[in-house]
């Protein structure tokens, strides 16, 4: 009988982890990604000092800061970082939290996996566990008055309690209510559209006290107008016209060649240009605006034609603040000066000012009727304390919109965590298949949250569990958490601690299916180099550093 020979298939440059082993190195890497922002949870929470590529400081305790800065390899670990993004996009807070639990939900699969038990019974056991923790979380939820200010900003501050403003009281919690009351937009049908990301900015500018920060009624940019002696730098109620085209006469696309027999045919050229500069000037002062604002050029001899007609101009605004200005203003952004209408003009503005603040002049359009966009102007000692103000700023607005869209509110603290847990567990003693014991594993999992906070504090974490077990145990609708600060068992409802049930809804299911995504995993094939990808064989031809073909990886030590 003839013996048969080996396939291989993979070339053997490439690394292969299978099966068991690729399960258990996908719980490591995910367990040592939940290790890094552990202790980043809680109103005592520790914070983290990051030096990126460029040499810069990253001084912060977000979750989701933390891991951007990382630099990981294992793709375990890229797809648990990939999980505070998608948190920090959907809800804007809960990133940290997401990845403990993810990480302790993996941790506890693994004497599963040890026992020969298949990930698909396991899986099926979290899905399970995820669609009772989900109705459990419902029932615990309460409705919020959004008109009542002082009920929202407790909320707001609650769940600021963890960051680096807290120091600063109610001032960051009242930015952001206020931000986001600005660009709320009843679409009817009971629709609101709330887009934080695009009409509400946040610009940073060294200097002066945090308390000095505030939420204009309008934009801020940072630019001034374009003859600054000649044209008006304070306008009351402007009318505003807004363009994406250059007032400048119109380049040649490529290499154009323009041959003259005479001298006098150049002065023609050159005239033609200055007419076609007046036309669309003229155009545009038909109108009688008072400000002009484009996005692409603006010339000097334009900037000329517009002084006369006593208009100020402002030229190379980004897109985005041409949006916002539209969106303040009520003026429509025009593609062609000709086609410009009186109805495209903006008259909502109040008051349009240009202030010099520090080395740099910036353009105000504020005081707006019902503006549906706003500019928070933070200011701050350094850059590295506005950019954490920042960072901070960003979760307060994602929690003051998550109430706007879903007015319901759980308590904090991990009393939520707690009650499913407890829940949890007395369904599990129903169950009768092998899926029980993956269902009792989510229930101790969700544990880890009130125990990270207990520890976070520096409390006897073993005495305070017990405790805040007992406590649910005897009282099933009881709102008994762990105060972040004391590490004491305390009625979250007297003390005020609540979460948006968006955030903890949210943060449930993504912690969960991502657990049962990488316990899917069962093959890992990586170092499949470039030579391979190119498909070339032979020898590699010598390769010269010329600065653009440097690899930053490998400049970088590992």
């Amino acid at each position: 009988m003839m013996q048969k020979m080996p396939v291989t298939v993979i070339k053997g440059s490439a690394k292969r982890e299978t099966g068991r082993r690729a399960q258990t190195t996908n719980v490591m890497a995910a367990k040592a990604v939940a290790d890094i922002i552990r202790t980043t949870l809680g109103p005592q929470a520790m914070l983290k000092m990051l030096l990126d590529a460029s040499g810069g400081i990253v001084l912060t305790n977000d979750g989701h800061a933390v891991l951007r800065e990382i630099d990981v390899g294992h793709p375990a670990a890229k797809h648990m970082i990939e999980l505070s993004r998608t948190q920090d996009e959907e809800v804007g807070d809960g990133t940290t939290s997401v990845i403990v639990l993810a990480g302790e939900l993996l941790h506890l699969a693994e004497p599963f996996l040890e026992r020969k038990l298949h990930p698909t019974v396991v899986i099926r056991g979290y899905t399970k566990a995820l669609e009772d923790a989900l109705k459990i979380v419902e029932e615990v939820a309460f409705p919020i008055d959004l008109k009542d200010t002082q009920q929202v900003l407790n909320v707001v501050q609650s769940c600021l309690q963890t960051k680096f403003t807290n120091r600063f009281g109610s001032l960051m919690a009242e930015l952001a209510i206020e931000a986001v009351r600005s660009v709320e937009v009843d679409l009817g049908g009971g629709m609101t559209e709330i887009d934080v990301k695009k009409y509400a900015k946040i610009e940073k500018i060294s200097g002066g006290a945090i308390e000095d920060s505030r939420v204009l009624q309008g934009v801020m940019f940072n630019k001034d107008v374009v003859m600054p002696g000649r044209m008006r730098r304070r306008i009351q109620n402007p009318r505003i016209l807004l363009l994406d085209c250059p007032l400048e006469y119109k380049k040649m696309e490529n290499q154009a060649n323009v041959e003259l027999m005479k001298e006098e045919d150049w002065g023609a050229l050159l005239k033609q240009e200055e007419i076609y500069i007046e036309k669309l000037c003229a155009f545009i002062a038909e109108l009688k605006p008072d400000l002009v604002i484009t996005e692409k050029g603006l010339s000097d001899l334009a900037s000329h034609f517009l002084t006369k007609a006593g208009i100020a101009g402002i030229r190379r605004i980004r897109k985005t603040d041409n949006n916002r200005i539209a969106r303040a203003c009520g003026a429509t952004i025009v593609h062609r000066p000709e086609e410009a209408q009186e109805s495209d003009i903006g008259t909502h503005a109040g008051l349009f000012e240009v202030k010099k603040i520090g080395d740099e002049f910036y353009a105000f359009v504020v005081d707006c009727k019902d503006p549906k966009a706003c500019t928070i102007l933070l200011r701050g000692p350094s850059k590295d304390i506005l950019n954490e103000v920042e960072r901070n700023l960003h979760d307060a607005m994602g929690v003051a919109r998550n109430i706007a869209m879903d007015k319901r509110l759980v308590p904090g603290g991990g009393t939520v965590e707690m009650a499913v847990s407890r829940g949890l567990m007395e369904k599990a003693q129903n169950m009768k298949d092998i899926e029980q014991w993956p269902y009792k594993a989510v229930a101790i999992a969700l544990e880890v949250i009130p125990r990270t906070l207990a520890q976070n504090c520096g409390a006897n974490v073993i005495r305070t569990l017990t405790k805040l077990r007992a406590k649910h145990a005897e009282d099933p609708k009881c709102q008994f958490g762990v105060d972040g600060v004391t590490g004491e068992i305390v009625d979250m409802k007297e003390k005020g601690i609540w979460e948006p049930y968006e955030v903890k809804v949210q943060t449930l299911k993504t912690a969960v299916e991502a657990a049962a995504m990488l316990l899917r995993i069962d093959d890992i094939v990586s170092g499949l180099g470039k030579k391979d990808k190119q498909g070339g064989g032979g020898a590699p031809a010598p390769q010269v550093d010329d600065g653009d073909n440097v690899d930053s990886e490998q400049m970088l030590a590992e």
